[in-house]
């Protein structure tokens, strides 16, 4: 049955076990922020209308949310699970939910794994770059139990990143890893450091590290993230239907081994001490 999907992690689910994998890590992010879990079918009736029974089109979708569902339940069982098919782009579908879910979650489609055939129109990508809320970019194999690595770059959209960041190690008593990278012959003016400080304030308990390295961005954060549970970015503005998202989301989006998670569409916060 169909839920709302306000103030819920809403996951795309479709056929392959990649996806199952990405239900998984959406059902944690799902009890870690305490929000109950939505997942989502696109429907393709088109697809439908030339196989030999719609009907048996249709049952095969009920089918995977029923095996999506069972996969939620097993590794988080108190988390609320509903389920929905729809007809139409799952890309499209997922931005329409995004404007009212907490973060929506996808597979990305084997781009970690195929370096050199990455379309730019890539599902992945297109969500990223269109949501109204944070997106969840999974990855077929399971991340180690790393840090959680945040790329700064003394931006607005990195600024409100990091703080979803902190709140992302605290929930999960994970290591927080923050790395400014600062291009070769470009002065370093240390905000790095006084932008930790001000976000562990609020987030006492969480383990901080901050490194400001040379580089080139893109480079040294899929590099990190190699041994990171999770990276997180922000994209390049917070307006989804400008289609925004920076060279670096965007390169690791593709290339990082690890889960993504690109920040959108959220407020900044309020300054410590307010």
């Amino acid at each position: 049955m169909a839920a709302p999907t306000h103030g819920a992690v809403v996951v795309g689910v479709g056929s392959s076990e990649e996806d199952l994998q990405v239900v998984r890590e959406a059902a944690g992010e799902a009890a870690a922020h305490d929000r109950p879990l939505h997942l989502l079918h696109a429907f393709n009736w088109a697809a439908a209308l030339e196989a030999p029974s719609v009907a048996g089109s249709r049952t095969a979708a009920e089918d995977l949310l029923e095996r999506a569902g069972q996969v939620a339940g097993e590794v988080e069982p108190a988390v609320p699970v509903s389920g929905e098919i729809v007809e139409g782009s799952p890309v499209e579908a997922l931005i329409h939910a995004s404007e009212s879910a907490f973060m929506v979650a996808l597979g990305d489609g084997g781009m970690a794994d195929c370096p050199d055939c990455v379309p730019a129109d890539a599902p992945a990508v297109q969500l990223a770059a269109r949501a109204g809320c944070p997106v969840l970019v999974g990855r077929a194999e399971p991340a180690p139990q790393g840090p959680v690595l945040i790329g700064v770059d003394g931006s607005s959209s990195s600024e409100t990143a990091l703080g979803f960041a902190f709140d992302y190690a605290d929930r999960r008593g994970a290591r927080l890893l923050a790395v400014r990278v600062v291009e070769p012959g470009r002065p370093d003016d240390d905000v790095l450091a006084a932008a930790v400080a001000r976000h562990a304030e609020r987030h006492p308990s969480v383990a901080a590290e901050c490194h400001t390295v040379r580089g080139d961005p893109s480079t040294v954060l899929v590099e990190q993230s190699r041994s990171a549970q999770v990276a997180l970015v922000g994209a390049r503005g917070d307006e989804p239907w400008r289609g925004m998202l920076g060279e670096v989301s965007q390169t690791l989006l593709y290339h990082s081994p690890a889960p993504v998670i690109v920040v959108r569409g959220l407020k900044p916060a309020p300054p410590v001490g307010t």
